[in-house]
């Protein structure tokens, strides 16, 4: 079996790497990456000489390229990660996303259809379906749910889902779609809440949290993720979407707080900053057709992933001090005007 996995390099799609390779040692998995701020080359360290694994500098969007590799490889699934994911650089830039996000995807089909595969798996996410209001804490998100964007990230990421489907029906591509809550655990690129929130803590600088901190998102350890995508590749029926979700509903201000007694950090230093465009106020996946279908559920309880988590962060200090002392901090800066203010997945 051969996979292709876009944007490897980045956050899920690295530790996706890292759970196949692990389970499957018979697998050959290639690995495309643009590498822009949020690839991290020395993240795939642990398996750049494993013979099974082949990393390739790429953009998804460059159609020359793509079909070169498919034309060596002749891959069996592509699990397509890449994708510009930050809400905030979305709304200083839309364009990227949309050319990325969309017309990157496109470019991945067609080399699906031009070389033939047996599963094409799009990761998408829950901000599609918009967002659900505070008091009514007993509604959730299900594959049913209306696509109701809120940002030109999120817009993205649903016409490319859209077009995923499209696919599939006009062509007959084998297709599916996850769409997944909030992830967090090792290789969190550090301008996300938690991460950024570890790294400033650490260093006794501000936390800086978006209007009240109230927002609240459902929260899912990356493994179990990973989990997730495995069994739907492989199990999961062609032309569905699949929704991952934690289990772990928290608002904002109370992971931070968290964050602050786990390293014993004063409250002193949360600031609290003017709140983001259009900035969706609670997400809440419900799970139930992946766990009937495929019998998946969340493994890690919020309380034990995010010390998992800080300790992760603790003891690999050089990889989030690396990134956040370069490119981080100047497009930081143009996005927002302050360093290190936090950007909310």
């Amino acid at each position: 079996m051969t996979i292709i996995v876009t944007g490897g390099a980045g956050f899920i799609g690295s530790n996706f790497i890292f759970h196949m390779i692990e389970r499957y040692p018979e697998y050959r998995i290639i690995c495309l990456d643009k590498l822009t701020y949020a690839g991290n080359l020395s993240t795939l360290a642990p398996v750049m000489d494993n013979p099974q694994f082949r990393f390739v500098k790429a953009d998804i969007c460059d159609r020359e390229v793509v079909y070169k590799i498919f034309g060596e490889e002749h891959p069996d699934i592509v699990v397509n990660f890449a994708a510009e994911s930050h809400v905030d650089r979305s709304i200083e830039n839309p364009g990227v996303f949309l050319e990325t996000n969309i017309m990157g995807t496109a470019t991945m089909m067609d080399a699906c259809r031009k070389y033939g595969i047996t599963r094409y798996h799009q990761v998408s996410t829950d901000e599609v379906y918009g967002d659900l209001p505070l008091d009514r804490p007993d509604l959730f998100f299900t594959e049913e749910t209306p696509i109701h964007t809120s940002s030109p990230y999120s817009s993205s990421k649903a016409a490319a889902d859209l077009l995923v489907l499209a696919y599939h029906r006009t062509y007959g591509l084998p297709v599916s779609i996850s769409r997944c809550s909030n992830n967090y655990g090792p290789y969190h690129f550090p301008e996300k809440l938690i991460p950024l929130m570890i790294a400033n803590a650490l260093n006794d600088k501000p936390l800086p949290v978006y209007g009240e901190g109230i927002n609240v998102r459902d929260w899912l350890y990356v493994e179990d993720h990973c989990k997730a995508i495995d069994l739907v590749i492989h199990k999961g029926r062609v032309g569905e979407v699949y929704n991952i979700g934690g289990h772990n509903e928290m608002r904002n201000i109370d992971i931070v707080k968290m964050i602050c007694d786990a390293l014993g950090k004063p409250y002193s230093l949360i600031t609290y900053v003017t709140d983001r465009k259009g900035h969706d106020m609670r997400y809440a996946i419900d799970p139930t057709k992946i766990h009937n279908e495929l019998g998946w559920l969340p493994e890690t309880k919020f309380a034990d992933g995010i010390k998992k988590t800080i300790q992760w962060y603790l003891y690999n200090c050089e990889w989030w001090e690396t990134v956040i002392s370069g490119e981080y901090q100047t497009t930081m800066r143009k996005c927002t005007g302050i360093d290190n203010r936090t950007i909310d997945i």
